[in-house]
Parts: C-alpha cells; sequence; structure tokens
C-alpha cells in the first residue's frame, strides 16, 4: 500500500516534555490555596510540582536556540496523577496546566515559530473519574453508560479490593485506577474519534499514541487514521510500540512509531563499555554490539519499512518510560554524544528527551522525570549544550542527513559508517566507538562521483577519492566524522 507520510516529520527535531517537570510559568495565576511541591524536589516523592503549558511558552526561545522544531508533550488533559495517563475529561486541559487557554497560546506561539506540537493521546483506558465510569459508580446497573466499560461483578470495587475480592472490571495491567474503555461500544469509538478531531481541529499537529497495542482493533484504528487525515493530512500519527511493527505501518494506521529498536542499537554499539545490561526498558533486554551486529541491525530496521516509513520514525534515545540515556550508560557522557549525533546523521525524525541535553539523569521511573533545574543552572552540563546544539544544527543545515538515501559502507573493529546521497550531495558519516582514533580506507558506492573532494562539516579533514576509495581517513576516538563532497560544500537550507 503507498502513502506518504507527513514531510514536515523528515525535517523535524523533536523534544519530549513532561509537563508536570519542565518549567512552571510565573504567567500562571491558579486558584487560590493551590499547593505544590517545591520545584526540583525529588521525583520518587511523585507529587505535583506545578509544570504548565505557559512555562512551555515561556522557554519556547530555549528550545529554538537549542535547534528543535517539534514538541512532543506527554498528557496534557484532566487528570489526578502528574503524569496525567488517567484522563478524566479528555475534552479540557489539565486546569493545573493552565486549561484550554494555555494550549491555545502554546500552539499559537509555537506555530508563529514554524514549530509543530504533538500530543499524547491515551484511548485505551480512562480514570476512575472519567464521567462515564463515574455515572457507573453513581448509577450501578441503572447507568445507560454500562457498557461502556467491561464490568464483571457488583458491586463494583474501584477503591476497596483485595487478593480475595479484587477490582471486577477490565483494568489496563490490572490497575483499578485505570478502567479500560469497552473499545467495541459504538459510543466509545464515536466519542474517542471526536476526541481526536477536536484537537486535530483546534491546531495540534498529531497524536502520539500510548499503548495502541491494547485496542486490539484494527478498524478502530484504520477510522482514527481517516477522521485525524480529514481534519488535517499532514497530522503525524505515532504510535508507542517497541518492537517491528510492520501491520501497523502499512499505510492504513499509523505514520511511525516510537522507535525503540533504533534505541537499543545505539545504546549496544556505542555504549557497549558501561552498558547496563541488566536492565531491561520496556522488558526487552539491552545486548552489546558489536559494528557487524549494528551493520545488521540497522539494515534489518530500514529494510522492514517503505522508505516513507523509516524517514518517518520517531527515533528517541530514552523517554519517561525509560531510565535516562546517562543512566542506562553508567554515566559516560561520550556515549550519549555518539548517540545522539548518530541520531541527528541517520533516517527519521530525532527525540530528545527534555534535559538530557544539560546532563540530566535517573533512572527509570520516576527518577527519570526530575524537574529541569532552571532553579540552578550550576546542574547544567554547558559543555554537553553546546554539543546538542552542533549536533542539531549539522541536521538541520543539510538537508542530505534528513532525507538522503542510506548505505552502509563500513562496519568494523569499532567502526561504523554509512553514505546519505541526496541528488549530487553524498555525506559520508564515520562513527568510532574506540577510545583510540582510528585509520581507515574506505571503498565508496559505485554511485558516487569517481575522484570527489570530500570536506570535513564534523571534525576535520579532507579527502580525495582515487579510483573509488578513500585513503587514510582519520576519526577521533569516540568521535565521529562527516565528510561532504567539496561541490556541495556551501550549508544547505532547512
Amino acid at each position: 500500500m503507498s502513502f506518504r507520510t507527513p514531510d514536515w516529520v523528515k525535517h523535524a527535531v523533536f523534544y519530549q516534555i513532561f509537563p508536570d517537570r519542565f518549567a512552571r510559568s510565573p504567567r500562571l495565576v491558579h486558584t487560590p490555596g493551590i499547593q505544590f511541591k517545591p520545584w526540583g524536589s525529588p521525583p520518587e516523592e511523585q507529587g505535583f510540582q506545578g509544570g504548565d503549558l505557559l512555562g512551555v511558552v515561556d522557554k519556547l526561545d530555549y528550545l529554538q536556540e537549542l535547534g528543535v522544531n517539534a514538541i512532543y508533550l506527554n498528557p496534557i488533559f484532566a487528570s489526578a496523577s502528574n503524569h496525567r495517563y488517567h484522563t478524566y475529561d479528555y475534552m479540557q486541559v489539565d486546569p493545573l496546566l493552565g486549561g484550554n487557554r494555555a494550549l491555545r497560546e502554546l500552539l499559537d506561539a509555537a506555530h508563529a515559530r514554524n514549530m509543530y506540537v504533538v500530543l499524547d493521546g491515551v484511548f485505551n483506558h480512562a480514570s476512575r473519574g472519567f464521567w462515564a465510569f463515574h455515572h457507573i459508580l453513581e448509577c450501578g446497573g441503572d447507568s445507560p453508560y454500562i457498557d461502556w466499560f467491561i464490568v464483571r461483578g457488583w458491586p463494583l470495587r474501584p477503591y476497596e479490593h483485595s487478593a480475595e475480592k479484587p477490582h471486577n472490571y477490565d483494568a489496563w495491567w490490572d490497575l483499578p485506577a485505570l478502567p479500560k474503555f469497552n473499545i467495541k461500544n459504538p459510543g466509545v469509538r464515536k466519542y474517542l474519534l471526536d476526541v481526536a478531531r477536536y484537537w486535530i481541529d483546534s491546531g495540534i499537529d498529531g497524536w502520539r499514541l500510548d499503548v495502541p497495542e491494547e485496542i486490539n482493533d484494527a478498524e478502530f484504528w484504520r477510522a482514527f487514521r481517516a477522521t485525524v487525515k480529514e481534519g488535517n493530512p499532514d497530522a503525524y500519527i505515532v504510535g508507542e510500540i517497541w518492537h517491528e511493527a510492520r501491520e501497523w505501518l502499512a499505510g492504513d494506521r499509523f505514520d511511525a512509531v516510537m522507535n525503540y529498536v533504533f534505541s537499543r542499537l545505539a545504546l549496544g554499539f556505542f555504549g557497549a563499555e558501561t552498558l547496563r545490561t541488566d536492565y531491561k526498558p520496556g522488558g526487552y533486554t539491552l545486548v552489546t554490539l558489536d559494528a557487524g551486529d549494528l551493520a545488521a541491525g540497522v539494515h534489518h530496521m530500514l529494510s522492514i519499512y517503505s522508505w516513507e516509513v523509516a524517514q518517518a520514525q520517531l527515533n528517541l534515545l530514552d523517554s519517561h518510560d525509560t531510565a535516562r540515556t546517562l543512566w542506562t550508560v553508567g554515566g559516560d557522557e561520550s556515549t550519549l554524544r555518539l548517540c545522539t549525533l548518530f541520531q541527528m546523521t541517520m533516517p527519521g525524525a530525532p527525540c530528545i528527551y527534555y534535559g538530557d541535553e544539560i546532563g540530566m539523569t535517573g533512572a527509570t521511573d520516576p527518577f527519570c522525570r526530575g524537574a529541569f533545574p532552571w532553579h540552578d543552572t550550576g546542574q547544567w552540563n554547558y559543555e554537553l549544550l553546546d554539543f546538542f546544539k552542533r549536533a542539531i544544527r549539522l541536521r538541520r543545515q543539510h538537508a542530505v542527513l534528513r532525507t538522503g538515501a542510506y548505505e552502509t559502507i563500513y562496519a568494523a573493529h569499532g567502526v561504523f559508517g554509512f553514505v546519505r546521497s541526496l541528488g549530487s550531495r553524498h555525506a559520508v558519516v564515520l562513527f568510532n566507538r574506540n577510545r583510540e582514533a582510528q585509520q581507515i580506507d574506505l571503498t565508496l558506492p559505485a554511485h558516487l562521483p569517481t575522484n570527489s573532494r570530500f570536506s570535513a562539516i564534523w571534525n576535520q579533514g579532507e579527502y580525495t577519492a582515487l579510483d573509488g576509495r578513500l585513503h587514510g581517513v582519520k576519526i577521533p576516538p569516540r568521535e565521529a566524522l562527516v565528510l561532504l563532497n567539496e561541490l556541495e560544500f556551501a550549508p544547505l537550507p532547512g
């Protein structure tokens, strides 16, 4: 099935924001008596630290200077949890985040800067406070909404339950706080599709879909795609699927998935020396890889999808659901740098988890959800921040690194290399994970112009191809070298 993914995604660098912990705006006046935990409190204390959407607006200058041009927000709808995956009103932005007016301001401000905003859609389950579930709690079997959920006994036990008397309705992962929708109910289907379309019509640029595999109903997702794309053909639909997802990316459901396959490949190769192999993000084992393993993994990852999908995949290293990259690799900053540069030079849309660029670290949830230290810039790693800016700028200055064709050209002795080609432009990208400099001879693909000259656009060096080979190419330790054929050395727009 032939289809197009949104072109803007192919040129995007995403930034994922966990709203309660990103930024608190002094412009948001809360109802008197509201109390938040102090900003920067240990995340394991849970609770609300008061980040809001106006705080995101206030930091758009920072994000634009960093180089990102797309924002993915964790859930923002009314909820009784700081992560807001327990939704009780899908038509209202949580008042603690500033309500619908704050989202309107964010969308307008972002769009004025040619930035995009993608929201998190949690459609598999709601919360005990969701209005239809609450109606059942109050009215029992007399509620007209009884079939919106799957009730297995009376009286319901949403709060008082035990091993002997468990909750008696279907819930996500058997968590009583998260009653599952009965997606077969036509009213539920219409409601969720109406929600999807309402926010698209309000100006959001796409949906990230939480645990979509839990809704094992292909027709629902086909209807979801049709509804969203009818509202905005360029809207991005990306699903949270941790493994290969051929059937989801065939053109009738999603544009892309959160590419945790990419994450595991990058961490396994660049972080091989310090990787916490006892940690299993999403239940998947992290394994160390050599260059040949990485080449095989990348080939498989790119070959199972159409090129349209490959360019739209959300290439992330970590998220609110995983430990931060620095923690996963035992604090080795060079691994984070290599993985980030890998993101910026590979096909797919890079996604940065808030704060990684200044060196935030932490184990898995809740430790990965700390407050961004605006209050204490002494915690910032400014050298790392500068690296992120330069790496993002590299991608944005050179279209060949965003949409150019991909071909692996070297994989041996801890060095991995590939070529990105777009028209007459060819970028040779070489990674050296070794702690010593490497010097290699490189055979170029036959389709590259013979006797071309290449100049470094990341690190240093100039080389001339002789009979299709670059000789004596030097790559610094724990670094990368990116070469561009001299004919097109001028920075490209975008």
